[in-house]
């Protein structure tokens, strides 16, 4: 992961934003599934867990937090894939929003191949607006750079992880590829969300993992 602090003010947004987006585009009460009237089950608040047969190298390892995923399709964000760490205020100046002068650096990850110039933030419940997208478990995403803004005013959730893009599936598509064992579901563990050791997190969720005998 790339340091931002031996750079220029104007070097560093570059690399914040330019840098990372380039590489993108190269590249608690848990909910359990739930099962629709059509026997499907869907995922939404677990961890989507890559297996050691994914054949897509842009998801080789990833843990996925599902946000969404319903008839009409699913939407994750990747939790373990961090690009680079820097000034929130080059953030919120590449994100068309005045700067703070705040002092807190945050780390921006890549979250999926769709939607690659997007930021999202993952955060918990504590602080949301009215845009936020709620999930069970004590967790909720925004899109809004009022969320930014408040974090940098230190007036922002207690936990929050941001990236850029997400990973979506079509209806129906995320169901074949877990079935074709390139993918399984746990829990959501916030400590594990929000936990800085993006290297662990893979083996952590896949501990987690029962195996049905």
């Amino acid at each position: 992961m790339s340091s931002l602090a031996a750079l220029s003010r104007a070097a560093r947004l570059a690399l914040w934003l330019g840098f990372c987006i380039a590489v993108i585009g190269a590249v608690s009460r848990v909910q359990s599934p739930v099962a629709a009237a059509d026997g499907a089950l869907y995922h939404a608040g677990q961890l989507l867990v890559a297996t050691d047969e994914m054949k897509d190298p842009r998801f080789a390892e990833a843990v996925i937090f599902l946000v969404k995923d319903d008839a009409e399709g699913t939407l994750g964000l990747v939790i373990n894939r961090p690009l680079a760490k820097g000034p929130i205020d080059d953030l919120l100046k590449g994100m068309g929003a005045e700067a703070a002068g705040s002092k807190l650096e945050i780390t921006l990850h890549y979250g999926g191949p769709v939607s690659s110039r997007q930021g999202f933030l993952l955060h918990t419940d504590d602080v949301t607006l009215d845009s936020s997208t709620r999930v069970d478990g004590g967790l909720a995403m925004t899109t809004d750079v009022r969320m930014i803004e408040a974090i940098a005013a230190g007036k922002g959730p207690r936990q929050f992880l941001f990236t850029l893009g997400y990973a979506g599936w079509a209806p129906g598509q995320l169901a074949e590829e877990i079935k074709s064992n390139s993918w399984f579901t746990v829990p959501a563990d916030k400590a594990l969300i929000f936990s800085t050791d993006a290297d662990k997190k893979w083996r952590q969720a896949t501990d987690k993992r029962q195996i049905s005998l």
